[in-house]
This record gives C-alpha cells, structure tokens and sequence, in this order.
C-alpha cells in the first residue's frame, strides 16, 4: 500500500476524533465513554504534534509521531468489534465504520512495513 501524506492522515484522523467525541456524548455508560475518552486522547496527541509541522512539510509521507499511536491499533479494534454496543446513534455509527478502515490502513502501513 502507498504511504499517505501527512495531509490526508491528519484529514483522516480529525474526521475519526469528530465521530469519536460525537459517540463520547452519545455512549451511554461511563466503560464506553472511558474507552472512547483514551483513543480520543491518543489521537488529540498525535493530531497536536502532526499540526506542529510547516505546512509545507504536509506533502511528505506520514510517520507515526507520539508512542501512543503505536499502541492504539488494539483499542480501535476492540471499539471496531463493540461498535455497535458503543456507538448507539445510527450515523455516528454509519460513519465510524467507514472511517476506522481508513485509520486501521493507515496504522497498520506504518507499524507493519
């Protein structure tokens, strides 16, 4: 698979956290909002350190930048197989699906070359 730039995943990864803080709000116990809370953070890491590069170093293939990405592929996982017990609202839900594949290749190309 191409590696994508830095401008397509940051794309990528603000579209996953807008549908994780909706399905935040929407979840309805606190395990789902503290299992939506600690990707959520994750990515707010990544997506801080990713808006700290010059725009025109934004074409360039994307790395992972904080260790807290490379640990998050089994906690997208586990959402993406309890998705449906987490995320109740029908186009959050509709949404997330489309978009954690999106994530989950982008993820796997960088930790599995």
């Amino acid at each position: 698979m191409r590696q994508t730039s830095v401008a397509d995943t940051l794309r990528e990864y603000l579209s996953l956290l807008e549908l994780l803080d909706d399905a935040y709000w929407e979840a309805g116990t606190m395990e789902h909002k503290d299992m939506l809370y600690d990707i959520l953070s994750i990515l707010n890491q990544e997506v801080a350190e990713i808006n700290k590069l010059k725009r025109d170093d934004h074409h360039y293939p994307y790395e992972v930048m904080t260790e807290g990405m490379r640990r998050i592929v089994p906690r997208l996982e586990r959402l993406d197989e309890q998705r449906e017990a987490v995320i109740l609202r029908t186009q959050t839900l509709t949404d997330f699906r489309d978009i954690v594949s999106s994530v989950m290749a982008i993820l796997e190309a960088q930790l599995n070359p």
